[in-house]
């Protein structure tokens, strides 16, 4: 298993380019699933998470074709016929968005039947949302042996549903199916998450009739039918909060490019209260530090437009250093501080209090070998191992496989001195 190794201290200086968003990319393939005719998807990431569900693409008929680019690819998804509407366990279970091909594939297909996708180590993430609102908008669906088993034999009908909480991939799913349902389905409550509107602007470039992009409401007319189109994905905003929460934690001077300020406003704005310097402009932001030492600041995660939960564990490593205590308070997922105890090992002082989190900074961090417990908390380690003292060795790396490109390369080119070492 491979090891990314860091030996810290190295102020970051540089050009980092942000990456197409993971979260965004996913739900666009799996929009393929609509339409017999190609979608051309521009920066794309190159991410295992992306290569997982183009297998499952591919296992339901689709043909995927890969041009690579200098900085990203550009993905072709095809899905002519659809030759299986069985997502099997094997697959959904190693990425939880292919339970996202549940929506098209009914939409569609007028049948499904994909594995649940178990459990997951930030938290249990039920499905009976996506579920209660495809039964909203008439399918029938029955649990059988592991598989959510699905069908509408006319076709899906416009609904009127409200979700009780927010969930981006509830939104996702039931947006997709309304696009090709009769009728007019009204999504209340809905996530008003950036990636969500990246995708409901790809569906209209595919003929559907979306209005309320952007808001908690929206309004989709079912069409006949959807055609191709070409579409770029968003930059990364979790991945350009972590660039830029690491140059804050170094002291360093690093330049997003290709990102939109507004898509990660919540943490820009806690960074700025923290006492790091942020300049933006359109497509750029800049962040630095001077030396001083970083203030305290309480943070709480929402929904978006809040502080997202996919910084929390980054900007936790964040304050481990800063003056005075902080309280990180997590709202979204039941048990996302399993990162606190690796961070204790860089010599952090960090006390549970139920989904509270109190950081009391400590002059400098010591380089220990860690572990990675999932995605975002590989991030954080990282962050932790480029502000302390001597080397730090982080295991379980292939978490960050799934949803950072390239990380070594893009913060070596800064200066900061880690590498990989192959299993």
């Amino acid at each position: 298993m491979d090891t990314i190794h860091i030996r810290g201290g190295r102020r970051l200086k540089g050009a980092i380019p942000v990456s197409g968003a993971k979260n965004a990319a996913l739900p666009l393939m799996t929009a393929a699933l609509l339409t017999d005719e190609p979608l051309r998807l521009s920066n794309m990431p190159r991410l295992t998470d992306v290569k997982t569900l183009g297998k499952l693409l591919a296992h339901l008929g689709a043909e995927l074709s890969v041009e690579p680019g200098e900085h990203a690819d550009t993905t072709t998804i095809r899905a002519a016929d659809i030759k299986s509407t069985t997502a099997p366990y094997e697959i959904v279970s190693q990425i939880r968005a292919s339970f996202w091909v549940l929506g098209p594939l009914l939409a569609r297909c007028h049948q499904a039947r994909v594995s649940l996708p178990g459990g997951c180590a930030i938290g249990a993430r039920p499905v009976d949302l996506y579920i209660k609102g495809l039964q909203k908008m008439g399918a029938e669906i029955d649990l059988v042996e592991g598989y959510v088993v699905a069908s509408a034999p006319g076709g899906l009908k416009g609904a009127i549903v409200r979700s009780p909480v927010v969930s981006v991939g509830a939104t996702h799913t039931l947006l997709m199916a309304a696009t090709l349902a009769e009728g007019e389905t009204v999504l209340e409550n809905a996530a008003r998450e950036p990636e969500i509107g990246d995708v409901a602007r790809c569906l209209v470039a595919m003929g559907a009739k979306i209005s309320g992009i952007g808001t908690s409401t929206l309004r989709i007319e079912g069409v006949e039918k959807l055609h191709g189109a070409t579409h770029s994905v968003i930059a990364d905003r979790i991945e350009a909060g972590t660039y830029a929460i690491a140059a804050a934690m170094t002291g360093g001077e690093v330049t997003l490019e290709g990102v939109d300020p507004e898509t990660f406003d919540a943490a820009l704005s806690v960074l700025r209260a923290a006492g790091a310097g942020v300049d933006t402009e359109q497509g750029a932001v800049r962040i630095f530090r001077n030396g001083e030492r970083l203030q305290a600041t309480d943070v709480v995660t929402q929904v978006f437009p809040g502080f997202p939960t996919d910084l929390q564990a980054q900007f936790m490593a964040l304050m481990t250093t800063a003056d005075g205590e902080s309280e990180i308070t997590e709202t979204i997922f039941e048990n996302r501080f399993m990162h606190v105890q690796e961070l204790a090992r860089f010599g952090a002082d960090i006390s549970l209090h139920g989904d509270k989190a109190l950081v009391r900074g400590v002059p400098k961090l010591k380089g220990a070998p860690v572990m990675a417990s999932d995605l975002r908390a590989s991030a954080a380690l990282i962050i932790a191992g480029l502000a302390a003292e001597g080397e730090t060795v982080i295991n379980r790396v292939y978490h960050l496989d799934r949803g950072f490109e390239r990380i070594e390369a893009k913060l070596g080119a800064c200066g900061a001195e880690i590498w990989r070492e192959k299993a």
